[in-house]
């Protein structure tokens, strides 16, 4: 059992990891680079592969006995009681055209549930931070999602359609996106963030991997929301990507009834 005191100074590491990165990103950002299309047809570039490098660097040093799962460089020690779980560059599209919108995603796994959650974006200076048991921050000060609203008075944020093309997502995704009062695409993990603040109340996505989603669920659920999959099941790394993230159990039960009709 992790004790409430050893979560905070872990907490406290992945704040500092995100300044590691954060450094790093601030110096390529809006700079001239090489950009590099991995196998998958995602892009990459130097600065999320000297992001995520920096911070590995940083867990080796100080715990390495912990795990790593990183998006650039694989993973490392999975079956370990922590597991670090990183996004150097969640939203590469967005940082190789300009958008901050970006950000940096580091989540830690104990016995293999997402503790602690950090949304990071460095540009801007704005960093949500999310210790399970304890509550979610932005920037020191705690947030709170909104309280439920009728599905039709809800705003709902997703990154990009491509990401339901075909079926059954596209149908599923379509019947909710009618239901709600606006949907918006665009934000990456930024959109994530705007929900834990209050400002948004549903965001649902597809194809997603764990680290695209680890780090989100103990800053959303730390601000009183709730994140799982399309039939409402906790998120964990073997989830299938469908992602549905919800500002309170009401909205998060109504979203289900449109993804599961």
């Amino acid at each position: 059992m992790v004790m409430k005191n050893d979560l905070v100074s872990l907490a406290e590491v992945a704040s500092a990891l995100a300044d590691v990165s954060g450094a790093i990103l601030r110096k390529y950002f809006r700079a001239s680079f090489d950009v590099e299309i991995k196998g998958d047809e995602s892009p990459v570039t130097i600065a999320d592969r000297n992001a995520e490098a920096a911070i590995i660097q940083r867990i080796e040093k100080n715990f390495p006995e912990h795990g790593i799962i990183g998006e650039e460089f694989g993973a490392v020690r999975e079956d370990a009681s922590h597991v670090w779980v990183l996004d150097p560059i969640d939203g590469t599209q967005s940082f190789i055209t300009g958008m901050p919108i970006f950000g940096t995603l580091i989540a830690l796994l104990v016995e293999g549930i997402p503790k602690i959650g950090v949304i990071d974006q460095p540009v801007i200076g704005e960093r949500w931070l999310g210790i399970c048991g304890i509550g979610s921050t932005f920037n020191g000060n705690a947030v709170a999602t909104k309280t439920f609203s009728a599905l039709s008075e809800c705003y709902m944020y997703s990154t990009h359609p491509s990401m339901f093309d075909g079926p059954p997502d596209e149908v599923k995704f379509s019947r909710l996106s009618s239901a709600v009062r606006q949907t918006r695409f665009g934000g990456d993990c930024y959109a994530y963030g705007l929900l834990a603040s209050g400002f948004v109340d549903l965001v649902v996505e597809a194809k997603m991997k764990p680290y695209d989603y680890m780090a989100l669920v103990p800053v959303i659920e730390g601000a009183g929301g709730i994140v799982c999959d399309w039939t409402g099941k906790p998120l964990g790394i073997a989830s299938d990507g469908h992602v549905l993230a919800a500002a309170n159990i009401e909205t998060r039960d109504e979203a289900l009834q449109y993804l599961n009709s």
